[in-house]
């Protein structure tokens, strides 16, 4: 599937996960599911990506839409989506999709603004068994995102409020990589940098499709990286270091 083909995918999916996404994984989570993420917390502990090679580097770049800006006040998560990538290529056939259940009202600015409606949450699947499915899809990878406060600030809320548990995973926030080529570029809006990327803008305020783009902003600034003689995490923090 090419990324400019994904239009007609994301109005067949919009709203639906694939038939097998959820199957095992109706109401609270079990030992089993629990044991999981425990030893994915341990995996993530000891787990070292400084120094893998940036063309190497598995990640997930994932985004959420969310009916606010403040987990603390009430605002909760809408969708994830996300995608995989390999160094500067990405899996566009690797991706996870799904609302999240609630029961909450949802203002109707955000309604139009995601194409997301009170029925469809209340249909959703639970965000316990969205996050269950959704560690199942990260693994231990470390976690790529756009403005990604707003992403960990979710994650860590829904993550202890639903499984009684902390919100280990990495995030690498797009900035990163982007603060390589001009240290000013650290809070653009999306859009914007997909332009200064020549990223066409499509599917946009779709868990999913934002994850796309990001995943087209972080291969980009990858690529740019790597020219710059860049191999590895760890050169890259240690000459942020220095800004």
């Amino acid at each position: 599937m090419r990324i400019n083909d994904l239009a007609q995918y994301f109005r067949q999916i919009s709203g639906k996960v694939s038939s097998n996404i959820y199957a095992g994984f109706q109401g609270q989570a079990n030992p089993q599911q629990l044991s999981f993420i425990r030893q994915l917390q341990k995996e993530m502990k000891v787990k070292n990506n400084l120094d893998t090679p940036l063309s190497e580097l598995e990640v997930v770049v994932f985004d959420l839409e969310t009916s606010g800006f403040y987990p603390e006040k009430g605002d909760f998560v809408l969708s994830i989506g996300a995608v995989k990538m390999t160094g500067q290529h990405i899996e566009e056939k690797d991706t996870f999709y799904s609302l999240i259940q609630s029961d909450l009202p949802l203002s109707e600015e955000i309604s139009i603004l995601t194409n997301i409606n009170e029925k469809q949450l209340r249909d959703a699947p639970s965000a316990r068994d969205v996050l269950i499915q959704f560690f199942q899809y990260t693994q231990s990878h470390i976690l790529v995102a756009h403005h990604s406060i707003h992403e960990k600030s979710f994650m860590q809320k829904m993550t202890w409020d639903h499984l009684k548990s902390r919100f280990e995973h990495r995030i690498i926030d797009t900035s990163f990589l982007i603060r390589l080529s001009d240290s000013s570029l650290k809070s653009l809006p999306l859009e914007e940098v997909c332009t200064k990327c020549g990223i066409a803008i499509e599917n946009r305020h779709h868990a999913l499709g934002d994850a796309m783009l990001t995943a087209q902003i972080w291969s980009s600034y990858l690529q740019l990286a790597l020219q710059n003689g860049y191999s590895n995490l760890r050169e890259v923090y240690e000459h942020l270091a220095k800004l």
